[in-house]
């Protein structure tokens, strides 16, 4: 009898399940950050928390400080070894913990990570994951706090995904660091647990054994025929609740989880929005030059004349992340005004 059960994790949970099973599979797999052994080594620790989000939880005490490496302060220091250490044979994971501190690493992921396979005339394998955090709603205020997917997604060379939930976060993270070109994986905070608990994870079976969920390809949780809502990461949950409320309301909402920022699975896109004929982005960036603005031209382009209404973009507002607990909750896209987007064109 084949059983039913659902194995739930948080998204903490899983992700630290495929760094385990990917540290296993294959001893050139390291990892290098700030705090992703979580004082471990010391003399008071066995083993610690494993970082900020508890992601990389006993991988020092299973797989020894040779493979996981607590760095200094210095950002554009591990990342420039990471960058080293993939081209001369290693799979390195490289924690950059927050992605607001893209600002004192860029040249060497823009510069040297993003090109390197280029200008070696595709000589040089770059087999190398950064994983980084996004996103409102903990309480971290404007540094800590950004989003900014585009930023990445701009330059050529670099493949970037945003899981969801524990099921693709798993997949998602075993396909990035297999993968032999550059990955950066956008964890949001709110999933991951941040400082209000253990994450999203409740209902979701997330398989035992080690697999991948491919880059390049969206999700769709859920079909519908009037409008597409289009999310990212946070916010294909809001889309989700979104299209809760609109049903209420007599329409039918299909949902796109995007996961893969590049490449993008355009023929997904594409296909829902010719289906239902109206489509809300859902993105958390900042709304200028963002991944709402870039679907929204992809639709424009090719589905324009398949649509009834312009396409919708809803993104956090142009200006830093408050920190006063009420204006972030308004920061951040909500159900409500996702369906309200929608309503604005449906009815």
């Amino acid at each position: 009898m084949v059983s039913t059960q659902v194995r739930a994790l948080t998204y903490a949970q899983a992700v630290n399940e495929a760094f385990h099973q990917e540290f296993e599979r294959d001893p050139s797999v390291i990892l290098m950050g700030e705090d992703v052994a979580g004082g471990a080594g010391r003399d008071e620790y066995e083993d610690a928390w494993g970082g900020v989000f508890k992601l990389t939880g006993g991988l020092i005490g299973k797989f020894g400080p040779d493979r996981v490496r607590d760095t200094p302060i210095s950002e554009n220091g591990f990342m420039g070894a990471a960058v080293g250490a993939a081209a001369t044979g290693l799979r390195p994971i490289a924690d950059l913990m927050f992605v607001g501190f893209v600002g004192v690493c860029g040249d060497q992921i823009f510069n040297n990570m993003s090109k390197m396979h280029y200008m070696f005339g595709g000589k040089v394998n770059l087999p190398l994951t950064v994983i980084t955090s996004t996103g409102a709603g903990v309480g971290s205020a404007a540094q800590h706090s950004e989003t900014l997917y585009s930023i990445f997604v701009h330059f050529p060379g670099l493949k970037c995904v945003a899981p969801s939930n524990p099921y693709n976060a798993k997949g998602l993270h075993a396909a990035a660091i297999r993968d032999n070109d550059p990955v950066i994986v956008f964890n949001n905070k709110l999933l991951m647990g941040g400082a209000r608990g253990p994450g999203t994870g409740a209902g979701i079976h997330v398989p035992e054994d080690s697999y991948e969920f491919p880059i390049g390809k969206a999700d769709r949780p859920r079909e519908g025929t009037d409008v597409t809502l289009i999310g990212i990461s946070y916010t294909t949950l809001q889309c989700l609740k979104a299209a809760e409320i609109l049903e209420q309301k007599g329409f039918s909402a299909e949902v796109i989880d995007l996961l893969s920022l590049s490449p993008l699975d355009e023929d997904a896109i594409l296909s829902s929005v010719k289906k239902t004929r109206n489509v809300v982005i859902v993105d958390e960036d900042y709304p200028m030059c963002s991944m709402a603005s870039e679907l929204s031209a992809l639709i424009a382009e090719q589905a324009f004349d398949f649509l009834d209404s312009p396409p919708i973009r809803l993104c956090a507002p142009h200006a830093s992340v408050p920190y006063s607990p009420v204006l972030e909750a308004e920061y951040i896209p909500s159900p409500e005004k996702i369906a309200q987007s929608a309503l604005s064109i449906l009815e």
